[in-house]
């Protein structure tokens, strides 16, 4: 028995001195074997020292795999000179401030409603009565119309404008005493006229119709108080004018210097440069119409009424400011173009009354 000591049958060519013929394969061909390219060696460590956690030569993701291949290098953007920054944008034209109101109608219907105070003074006295009347009426209208429209507060408009023209009519004929007495009988109608609808919001429609009465005609009759005097017509155009005056001094100077300002939860447009015109000009006119207009009046009593004009007719708009922003209103109305309601031209007028009849009372007298 010729067996392989690795135990491989004798003849099978693994080993013995008399090999038989060697299975066939490719290696064994009779002829020559195709040249291979022989596999390159793969370091252990790549050129850039990446290992794994081994200690292993890990394939980086940017190094070659085989050193016959050429690495995929990034081609390096040409150095170009930098970008010149844009030239600056030219500062945007200043935009001229605006009134926010057409100027021209605010003008005209201003100097229409100026003409007609003028004539019914001293033309007639009582005819401004009636032009007071007139104004009180409409305002009212135009006030409990937004409080129901924004609010649902229906306060009585009838009591409200028949009590509130009587009121102003009280304060002419009976003076002071007149008007208390038409300003509580006035309050005494807005509570039983109420009844007549379900009681479903009484206590707010009649808490509105009394102030409604008190700020709109019961202040109003003052001025009706100024025309009783002697001299009566020139006390109530010092009263207009004072007014006047400080509203336009406010507008001038605080649109042209207004910066800082005065109430920005109240009324934005207002400054306090605005509020300092006011005050000046309203001391200047005052100063002349004490001197050139009342009987027995000084200049330095126009002084003392021009400041306080200034301060009571820049808290008499802010004041419906305030009640037109909780109703969420720009104007009350829309009766006088340029302007608004008659309610945003009475705004200043309205709480100035009575500081101007007292000042002037105590200045000069009622007579």
């Amino acid at each position: 028995m010729n067996d392989s000591p690795w135990g491989a049958p004798a003849g099978s060519g693994l080993g013995g001195p008399h090999q038989g013929p060697a299975p066939a394969g490719p290696a064994h061909e009779g002829r020559p074997a195709a040249q291979t390219r022989p596999m390159p060696i793969v370091p252990d460590v790549p050129a850039d020292g990446f290992q794994d956690g081994h200690g292993r030569g890990a394939a980086h993701p940017s190094g070659p795999l085989f050193r016959d291949e050429t690495p995929h290098e990034h081609p390096q953007e040409p150095m170009s000179s930098p970008t010149p920054p844009p030239p600056p944008a030219p500062p945007a034209p200043r935009q001229k401030k605006s009134a926010g109101r057409n100027l021209g109608a605010a003008i005209g219907v201003g100097v229409g409603l100026g003409a007609v105070i003028i004539a019914s003074l001293y033309i007639w006295a009582p005819a401004f009565v009636g032009v007071i009347a007139v104004a009180v009426v409409v305002g009212l209208w135009e006030l409990t119309s937004r409080l129901q429209e924004r609010k649902g507060i229906k306060a009585p408009l009838v009591p409200l404008a028949v009590g509130g023209a009587a009121m102003v009519v009280a304060g002419y004929v009976r003076g002071a005493e007149g008007a208390w007495v038409a300003m509580a009988l006035t309050a005494l109608a807005v509570l039983v006229w109420r009844m007549t609808e379900p009681p479903e919001g009484y206590l707010k429609d009649v808490t509105a119709g009394v102030f409604a009465a008190f700020y709109v005609p019961f202040l109003a009759t003052f001025v009706a108080l100024l025309l009783t005097a002697d001299d009566g017509p020139e006390r109530v155009l010092t009263f207009l004018i004072l007014t006047v005056v400080s509203d336009t001094g406010a507008y001038a100077v605080g649109w042209r210097f207004g910066k800082r300002k005065l109430a920005p939860r109240i009324s934005p447009g207002k400054t306090r440069e605005g509020l300092v015109g006011a005050v000046t000009f309203a001391m200047a006119a005052g100063a002349l119409c004490m001197q050139f207009m009342i009987d027995d009046g000084v200049w330095w009593q126009g002084l003392v009424l021009g400041l306080a004009v200034a301060a009571s007719a820049t808290l008499g708009d802010l004041g419906e400011s305030m009640i037109k922003r909780d109703l969420g209103i720009k104007d009350m109305g829309t009766l006088l173009p340029g302007h608004g309601g008659i309610m945003d031209r009475l705004d200043s007028l309205l709480p100035t009354a009575p500081v101007v009849w007292l000042l002037l009372a105590l200045f000069v007298g009622t007579a």
